[in-house]
């Protein structure tokens, strides 16, 4: 099969798809994979690195989407890239479409077979595609909600740790998954006073074994958000209900309760965030501010550290890649569940039911479609 991997166009995002040790496996198999020059620069990987193990180097997007058979991407299509993508096309990334009804839209016209990172799943509810992103997003949570909360940066003017004789910063985490126990174990280790909620009591109890003494936890519910957060100094957005879209949970009526110059840094963004304010942001301007708290709101929070990220992507999707380029689509995702779990559209018809259900769409589940 033929592979692509493209250079990552979404603003401020320097990941890269596949390390030279990936393309390398699939080279090694047989198949033929270009890459665009200067992809993985970002990332600190050179073209020199990707020629070495058997890549092919192209100049330019266009390119690589002629060329190729299945692209792998770490962001999903820009609007540019669109007129790009065609029905012979297998799109492996990163997706959420639940949250961007103008991509599924524009995917859908152009009939191509979407994979989403975010949504192959094993039997057991894990999602280990989504995992690696996910624990780098909750590690980064805190260190970035512990910048803006510097005066300069307009924040409180609170150290997150405190120090002797001056309480620390109150971090509320909202959400006991991979995001937020990430989130909760460096905001804790950074010597903040973190509470910990989610809607699942099991969660809570698996989080209690081991969370150092500096956090507790708390069940989510209406009134204990709106109570949790209103002395917070800093609040971390750590819900996902797979491939849907995020429940808007911070209402205008909650952050108006809010401390001003409180930070909320909303890691569920890539699925809508859940503040009634949440919208994309960037690295280069990642934060507003609305009822007077600053809401931080970077839709590819890992794309800051890309060497990690890279690195930690690769780990992770290469045994499906593979799987995709030995089998093809259909029989790839006949053998794997979890991969068959991953795959949002087909030929036009949308086969995730959350993502039908966003934006009133019909859904085809996929066996009727492979």
């Amino acid at each position: 099969m033929t592979i692509g991997v493209p250079k990552e166009i979404k603003t401020e995002e320097y990941r890269v798809s596949m390390t030279p040790a990936g393309v390398k496996e699939l080279v090694k198999l047989g198949h033929k994979v270009f890459v665009q020059k200067g992809a993985g620069e970002g990332a600190g990987l050179k073209d020199e690195d990707y020629k070495s193990v058997g890549a092919e180097l192209v100049n330019n997007l266009e390119d690589i989407y002629e060329k190729a058979e299945l692209i792998v991407k770490v962001k999903e299509p820009q609007p540019e890239e669109y007129k790009l993508l065609n029905e012979n096309h297998v799109l492996f990334t990163y997706l959420h479409l639940a949250a961007d009804e103008g991509l599924t839209k524009a995917l859908m016209e152009r009939k191509i077979v979407g994979i989403a990172y975010e949504t192959v799943e094993t039997d057991d509810g894990y999602l280990p595609l989504l995992a690696p992103m996910s624990e780098i997003a909750g590690k980064m949570a805190p260190q970035e909600g512990a910048k803006y909360l510097e005066k300069p940066q307009g924040g409180l003017g609170v150290l997150l740790g405190g120090v002797p004789g001056v309480p620390p910063a109150k971090v509320v985490v909202i959400g006991a998954g991979t995001v937020g126990m990430s989130a909760t174990m460096v905001a804790a280790g950074m010597g903040a006073d973190v509470t910990l909620m989610d809607i699942n009591v099991e969660k809570l109890r698996k989080a209690e074994e081991i969370i150092p003494a500096n956090v507790k936890t708390l069940f989510s519910t209406e009134y204990t958000i709106r109570e949790a957060v209103k002395n917070a100094d800093l609040v971390i957005g750590a819900v996902l209900i797979p491939g849907a879209k995020a429940p808007k949970i911070l209402t205008r009526d909650v952050l108006k309760n809010m401390k001003e110059g409180s930070v909320f840094v909303d890691v569920s963004i890539d699925q809508g965030g859940i503040s009634e304010f949440s919208r994309p942001t960037t690295h280069k301007e990642p934060v507003f501010i609305a009822e007077n708290v600053l809401h931080y709101c970077v839709a590819n929070m890992p794309g800051a550290v890309p060497r990690t990220s890279t690195f930690a992507l690769t780990n992770s999707t290469l045994k499906y890649v593979i799987k995709l380029a030995e089998y093809g689509w259909k029989d790839a995702v006949r053998k794997d569940k979890s991969l068959a779990r991953g795959v949002n559209l087909v030929n036009g018809r949308i086969t995730y039911k959350a993502v039908a259900e966003a934006f009133g769409l019909d859904y085809h589940p996929l066996e009727e479609c492979i």
